[in-house]
């Protein structure tokens, strides 16, 4: 009898382990299906509009005139990654940092207030963002720097260093969280000073998820569309100084989706594939790093 449940308990088992096991599939082939049906519109309708305006007209075209069926987006690349490098530049050492601080050095009274601050900060709608940006960013920059409206390139990568921040200091923190504690204490037994076994020690070994935060953050910068729009100035011009006004790729499109038509729309659309195709560029790249580092 005790061998019969014994065989009944182990068939609902293996039961229910195929049942979640089949959902489990089932879910990643959901997400698979709709990342390939994006990528089918985006290629279907942008590959016969870049062949028909010219693909170097396209990508390396100075000039932006829709209503003229021109439509050169060398600038708006450009933009997009000043914008964004910048950015990357001002919130990659401030969010590392901070996760540094968070995990190794914060007192635990401290940290309960800090960590749901910076959940918090995540959580900020981008069009806040853009409103702060716009009301106090942009006035500091223009007091500062006389003869410049503020709207520029400066304004754009300080307010979306800010908006990568989160990202970066949680998944960073997460990272270092996770290295085992004996690299520390044997740095320490070495003789070495506590800030010296974190950063020779414990951050090297967490290099792999740190890097995996910043991918998440350029992602995040260069994908951003609502806050740049407000502070950016959106001027199509490759800006010459941080201080000139840019347009981006995704501006661009948020711009003038809602009144396109014909030709201009699915340009708009192929603009969209070409910052696809940067961002996928980007995590390849990056994850060829990390796993040469890894390695």
């Amino acid at each position: 009898m005790s061998v019969f449940k014994t065989l009944k308990s182990y068939s609902k088992t293996q039961l229910k382990e195929k049942f979640f096991a089949s959902l489990f599939a089932f879910c990643a082939m959901v997400s698979i299906l709709a990342v390939a049906m994006i990528c089918l519109f985006l290629f279907s309708n942008a590959i016969p509009t870049m062949h028909q305006i010219g693909v170097f007209d396209f990508l390396f075209g100075l000039d932006w005139y829709p209503t003229e069926e021109i439509f050169g987006i060398l600038p708006m690349i450009v933009g997009s990654l000043y914008v964004t490098a910048l950015a990357i530049l001002i919130g990659v050492p401030l969010g590392v940092l901070s996760a540094v601080y968070l995990s190794q050095f914060c007192p635990p009274k401290v940290a309960r207030f800090l960590l749901p601050a910076v959940e918090l900060l995540g959580a900020i709608p981008s069009v806040v963002y853009g409103f702060f940006g716009l009301v106090v960013i942009v006035p500091f920059l223009s007091d500062i720097f006389s003869g410049i409206s503020g709207k520029s390139v400066l304004a754009a990568a300080i307010i979306l260093s800010i908006m990568v921040l989160p990202t970066i200091i949680l998944v960073s923190k997460a990272a270092i969280d996770s290295v085992p504690r004996s690299y520390y204490e044997g740095a320490l037994a070495l003789g070495a000073s506590k800030e010296r076994a974190v950063f020779f020690a414990a951050l090297p070994a967490a290099k792999s998820g740190i890097l995996a935060s910043v991918i998440l953050g350029v992602g995040r910068a260069i994908g951003e569309a609502m806050a740049v729009i407000m502070v950016a100035g959106n001027q199509t011009q490759i800006p010459s100084s941080v201080l000139d006004g840019v347009r981006t790729l995704t501006t661009n499109i948020v711009m003038e989706m809602g009144y396109s038509e014909g030709l201009h729309r699915d340009v708009l659309i192929a603009n969209g594939v070409v910052l696809f195709v940067f961002i996928l560029l980007i995590n390849v790249s990056f994850n060829l790093l990390k796993k040469d580092k890894t390695d």
